[in-house]
């Protein structure tokens, strides 16, 4: 009775829908929500985020940056003009006649202090909405699944954002 052995077995659960689509939407919803909290400091979350980076890894080379951050030389280029505008980046000469080094300001550590405090509160909003225990199991599975597309070959090789930086 191999057919009643197979009616037994339960049923193959396969993912439905887009992962990508979910992932992005839930990605645009998390950053919304921190976008608002760090909106009164005057940066937005991917301006604090290069701030906390040239602070912890600076001063260094746009390019270098670029490489931290895992964002293409133009994208790095749009964002750091309002912050070198602002006074809270200076980008001076390197160590050869070719490159700049970026380093950040006294202003730039005030401000992405002031930024830092705000986004922790977003990150207590996000815990309050989503409850801590979720939000401990999504950044679990979230690391697993980074770590599995890397070793798939889809990373760069390294961690991301193992520093910290733009974290509390």
């Amino acid at each position: 009775m191999n057919g009643m052995n197979t009616a037994l077995k339960p049923p193959q659960l396969r993912p439905q829908g887009c992962t990508n689509f979910r992932l992005r939407r839930l990605s645009r919803l998390a950053s919304r929500l921190y976008d608002t909290h760090v909106a009164p400091s005057g940066l937005k979350t991917t301006q604090y985020s290069l701030l906390s980076h040239v602070l912890h890894f600076g001063p260094l080379r746009p390019v270098d940056l670029a490489r931290e951050m895992n964002v293409d030389a133009s994208t790095l280029t749009r964002n750091l003009k309002p912050l070198l505008a602002a006074g809270f980046l200076v980008q001076t000469e390197g160590p050869d006649a070719r490159s700049r080094m970026l380093a950040i300001t006294d202003p730039g550590r005030d401000k992405r202090a002031e930024a830092q405090r705000l986004w922790h509160g977003a990150q207590l909003a996000l815990n309050d909405i989503l409850g801590t225990d979720r939000v401990l199991a999504l950044h679990a599975l979230l690391d697993e699944s980074l770590e599995l597309l890397q070793r798939a070959g889809l990373g760069d090789g390294r961690p991301e954002d193992e520093t910290g930086a733009g974290d509390e």
